[in-house]
């Protein structure tokens, strides 16, 4: 995908970007405290903790290690920093086990002096604290013991009196008693003697210096909180990006002139840059309203490719009055047609009809669409009786009072009036209805419904001279497309093209294929007058003879010339016909004359 596709679709998702964004920074918010924190992760240290020499039987390492985990440090290490919030400070340390006689304190803070202060804080607090809890158990086990060798020395005492009345047949009894009195007695006074020296020294003490380095934090803890609120939305904005070009890839609807002319396999004659919304709320075309829009001479584009490249009736003379006399032939039927509902049909019928008006063609419209019919809003009238009651037979003598005059000069409208009757069922009338509309104006244009959603348009558009499509970018699928110019090819009338309406940007370079089915599908009639070039347009020089010809005054006594005979029809198969000229697309070699070059030669 180039660069200019990707701001494509940003700009298209923006409201998923916007949403991330927000999302991202709520979020942030959330969860970060109030005012600017402090990086307590950014240095790290540790300290060893191990019993002193000859005590390491009587210190028990799990012992120490949940005196060091509990409260009483952590407070005795907030009294000493002058801390209040403990909490906090118990969540800067963390104490383990690192073998059966060594315990290992590590702690964190924003800078090296305040992480090896808790440090050392931490370390003296386990220190001097279990020493003291150890004193006191040592104090409590003396006085046990020293009652306990109290009544040893008294069962001594008793035994040596004893064993002294005793007769010389009665001591050996005696001794063995007396011996084992004075080894518990020994023993109790050696336990005493070993508490009494444990009482007096530290239990454990800090093995090492402090081992302090710099962790470094991470950018998630960065000491302000703006800067962890900018990333966040920044963080917010990836996901949103990553969002639409997933979704941009997983979207199949067709927005490019490329992907349309390969989905509906025909050309696309026209793009309309998307409206703003202002713009779609006007009461009038856009071509009248804002006549130098980008989208205004979008739709002069258009209507300069249906001038050049349509029917001949079409880009012939346009007549002074509606039935003037002597008009070369009736007036061309252009049906404006889209797949779905939402592609802009009644928007392009409403500003092509003005932009044809401008060359001073008189246009007629007939709204079609019974179901939904909304051309009049463009014209800013009311509704009244139109189609629906001439077609149901209410008012079939009275074309001419159904016709209203519109706020654009030159520009006449029959709406869509009231249905009463199956829409499908007035469509089949429309044959009549039509070659009497042709009398009444040099154009005419007609908008229906939908081609996927009603029959009405399948059954108008053997009526027409040509056939428009119309296609909003993101609103149909290349299968709704496909089936569109499916049903279009059994018709057998010409398919002048597609209009992309609701583009955003360039549509990038037009694809270099062979076989779209404008001139290939496209059934039509085809015409006899004149000579034609190698690529089946008329040459300009046989349109020049031919307005000439017809414009010569009849009081100059020159016979009129004939008619050419007409050419015999090819033969083809049935239902495939050779397609107009008008239908293809001009080649690169092909003389195209532009709009002024055509009246000044039908003005000689």
């Amino acid at each position: 995908m180039e660069p200019a596709n990707h701001f494509t679709v940003l700009r298209r998702y923006w409201r998923l970007l916007a949403g991330c964004t927000l999302a991202a920074l709520v979020i942030g918010f959330l969860l970060t405290p109030a005012g600017d924190a402090v990086d307590d992760g950014k240095w790290q240290c540790k300290v060893a903790i191990t019993p002193v020499a000859g005590a390491g039987e009587s210190v028990r390492a799990d012992q120490v290690l949940s005196y060091a985990q509990g409260s009483n440090v952590t407070t005795t290490a907030a009294k000493k920093l002058h801390v209040t919030d403990v909490a906090a400070l118990a969540a800067r340390r963390t104490v383990t086990a690192a073998s059966t006689q060594m315990l290992v304190f590590t702690t964190t803070g924003p800078t090296q002096q305040s992480c090896t202060d808790l440090a050392a804080a931490l370390s003296d607090a386990t220190i001097t604290g279990y020493g003291q809890e150890s004193k006191k158990s040592a104090d409590e086990s003396i006085k046990r013991l020293q009652a306990q060798a109290d009544t040893q020395q008294e069962q001594v005492n008793n035994l040596q009196h004893a064993f002294t009345k005793a007769g010389s047949a009665d001591q050996p009894k005696l001794q063995p008693q007396l011996t084992a009195a004075l080894n518990a007695l020994t023993k109790t006074l050696t336990d005493i003697s070993t508490l009494q020296n444990y009482s007096q020294t530290d239990a454990v003490q800090q093995w090492g210096s402090i081992d302090a380095k710099e962790a470094g934090g991470s950018l998630l803890s960065s000491p302000s909180r703006g800067v962890r609120l900018g990333l966040a939305v920044v963080l917010g904005l990836a996901l949103g990006i990553v969002a639409a070009v997933m979704l941009s890839r997983m979207d199949t609807r067709l927005r490019t002139r490329n992907t349309t002319e390969e989905a509906f396999n025909l050309p696309v004659i026209g793009e309309i840059p998307q409206l703003a919304g202002r713009l779609r709320r006007l009461r009038e075309p856009l071509v009248v309203a804002r006549p130098s829009d980008p989208a205004a001479e979008a739709y002069r584009s258009l209507r300069s490719t249906l001038l050049l490249t349509g029917p001949e009736s079409l880009s012939g003379r346009p007549g002074s009055e509606p039935a003037a006399p002597g008009r070369a032939g009736p007036a061309p039927v252009i049906l404006v047609m889209s797949g779905r509902s939402g592609d802009g049909r009644t928007t392009t019928v409403a500003n092509l009809a003005a932009a044809l008006a401008e060359t001073g063609r008189a246009v007629l419209v007939l709204d079609c669409d019974f179901r939904h019919p909304q051309t009049h809003l463009h014209f800013g009238i009311g509704d009244g009786p139109g189609m629906a009651e001439l077609l149901s037979g209410e008012r079939l003598s009275g074309l001419d009072d159904l016709i209203r005059e519109t706020g654009t000069e030159g520009v006449r409208l029959i709406t869509g009036g009231n249905t009463t009757a199956y829409p499908a069922a007035l469509v089949l009338r429309a044959g009549e209805v039509l070659r009497r509309a042709r009398e009444h104006a040099d154009v005419v244009l007609i908008d229906t419904s939908p081609l996927l959603h009603a029959n009405d348009a399948y059954d108008l558009v053997q009526h027409a001279d040509a056939v428009l499509v119309t296609a909003m970018a993101g609103n149909v699928t290349p299968e709704q497309a496909d089936r569109v110019s499916e049903l279009l090819a059994r018709t057998g009338v010409p398919v002048a093209g597609v209009a992309l309406l609701g583009t955003v940007g360039p549509s990038g370079r037009r694809l270099k294929r062979d076989g779209l089915r404008t001139g290939a599908l496209l059934v039509g009639r085809t015409s006899a007058a004149g000579p034609r070039s190698e690529e089946g347009r008329r040459s300009p020089a046989a349109v020049r003879e031919e307005s000439v010809a017809r414009t010569e005054p009849a009081d100059r006594g020159a016979a009129p010339a004939p008619a050419p005979a007409p050419a015999p029809a090819p033969v083809a198969e049935e239902h495939h016909r050779a397609a107009p000229s008008w239908a293809r697309r001009p080649s690169a070699d092909s003389v195209v004359e532009t709009t002024l070059q055509l009246r000044e030669i039908e003005e000689r």
